[in-house]
């Protein structure tokens, strides 16, 4: 079975913790099948969960960063608002998802430094 970043942290934590997938679910008030569909990467994580994992477990400033880090990584779907966004700035954000699937690591690289770039 293959875990996401998110999934192997909550892994770590259930350990620590001498809990079970069954704990984690009732803490966050839903159904086990969930927690895993979102520990498996099936599902993002509900923006919620982060509170209540963080209250929960007492997870101390470099545990949370930690935290949300492994949500970020675990992200399977992204949304875009583009409300507010030009005729060209649309037209990118489709060219980029028809050809997400295809971009290979080099590719993607390159766009990501270039994109870092222009933030700094």
């Amino acid at each position: 079975m293959s875990y996401t970043k998110f999934g192997e942290f909550m892994r770590v934590l259930r350990v620590k913790n001498h809990e079970i997938m069954g704990d984690t679910a009732k803490l966050l008030n839903c159904m086990v099948s969930f927690v895993s569909s979102v520990e498996n990467g099936k599902k993002n994580v509900p923006e919620s969960w982060a509170p209540i994992l963080i209250d929960h477990y007492h997870l101390d400033e470099s545990q949370q960063k930690e935290l949300y880090e492994a949500i970020e990584e675990s992200k399977t779907q992204v949304k875009l608002n583009l409300s507010s966004a030009s005729v060209s700035q649309r037209k990118l954000a489709v060219q980029f998802q028809r050809s997400f699937e295809k971009l290979d690591d080099e590719t993607a690289n390159a766009i990501l430094n270039l994109l870092k770039e222009d933030a700094d």
